[in-house]
């Protein structure tokens, strides 16, 4: 993190497409010697680091989107070849990506994208023929799903219809985190999580652990942690005078707290479980690094807020 803040953040533009294209290539090869783990194959096996492209895809989306946008003048944001343009930079990763199958990080990408369109000024009546076709699109959708993933879609609907099969993850979660109370009970003493009823408790379900530990307070007191981030996130996008700093740091900054919304809304049974870590307290490699990755790019947003970034 600290190495890339101190590069000048016209490095980063410079190299928004050779990382997209990059991130592209990776995710194609994890199709032929991708490794498989729990019925998914989205990491590559480097022999002392397994990478997760698909990970490092979202930085360079929001990078490439940054760089395109900053280029470009109002008036595009009002065209449809542009913003079609737009819409396949985020949609040929997605396919990639939807392919391993990885649905949490897909959404992740097509929200991102979303959410810097609309930064960057695409018209109201875009996103509401995009929300239309999305609405009708499910039918279809739940066609090709996964039937890992219409269960999960009927298992948050109603958990209780098979709590030691398709439920178990979610009622565990629920009982996890009901048995903390308001203070928790204590440092290493979860019954649910330290007896193994918690699945993933080191992963996607580190919050139903955190929070069984040390309780409400202690839930409440991570909720604002993350919340001040995602304020001090906001305040540095505003400070930067260039539109392809504040487009990047803004979409960081959003990518960092859709994680940490999405997450934990699912152990808490608000959405469907997806495999989503909650940044900077999950255990994994690439998802880490990602995150630091970014934080190190909306440093050198911020410190070099007034720099003059141009096409060259």
């Amino acid at each position: 993190m600290m190495m890339i803040a101190i590069v000048d953040v016209r490095w980063w533009f410079r190299l928004a497409w050779p990382a997209y294209f990059a991130g592209f290539f990776l995710l194609i090869i994890v199709h032929f010697v991708g490794h498989t783990g729990k019925g998914a194959e989205r990491w590559i096996d480097l022999g002392f680091v397994q990478l997760q492209p698909s990970e490092l895809m979202k930085l360079a989306v929001i990078m490439v989107l940054a760089r395109v946008f900053h280029l470009a003048a109002q008036e595009d944001m009002k065209r449809i070849l542009f913003l079609a343009r737009a819409a396949v930079i985020i949609i040929a990763p997605v396919i990639l990506v939807l392919l391993q199958p990885n649905l949490g990080t897909s959404l992740i990408i097509v929200m991102n994208g979303a959410a810097m369109m609309w930064m960057a000024g695409a018209p109201v009546w875009m996103f509401l023929a995009g929300i239309g076709a999305v609405a009708a699109a499910i039918p279809v959708a739940w066609h090709f799903m996964h039937d890992y993933q219409r269960q999960r879609v009927l298992t948050f609907l109603n958990p209780e219809s098979d709590p030691l099969g398709a439920g178990y993850h979610i009622t565990q979660s629920k009982i996890a985190i009901g048995s903390g109370g308001l203070h928790g009970k204590g440092f290493m003493n979860g019954s649910q999580s330290h007896l193994n009823f918690l699945p993933e408790k080191q992963t996607d379900f580190i919050f139903t652990l955190w929070v069984e530990e040390f309780g409400l307070l202690g839930g409440a007191f991570l909720l604002i942690l993350l919340a001040l981030m995602f304020v001090y996130g906001i305040w540095m996008s505003l400070r930067v005078r260039h539109n392809f700093g504040r487009y990047l740091c803004l979409a960081l900054t959003v990518n960092f707290s859709l994680y940490a919304f999405i997450n934990i809304a699912m152990v808490m049974g608000l959405i469907p479980v997806v495999g989503i870590p909650l940044p900077l307290i999950s255990y994994g490699g690439t998802s880490m690094l990602a995150v630091m990755i970014g934080f190190g790019m909306m440093m050198s947003c911020h410190l070099y807020r007034d720099s003059k970034v141009t096409r060259v």
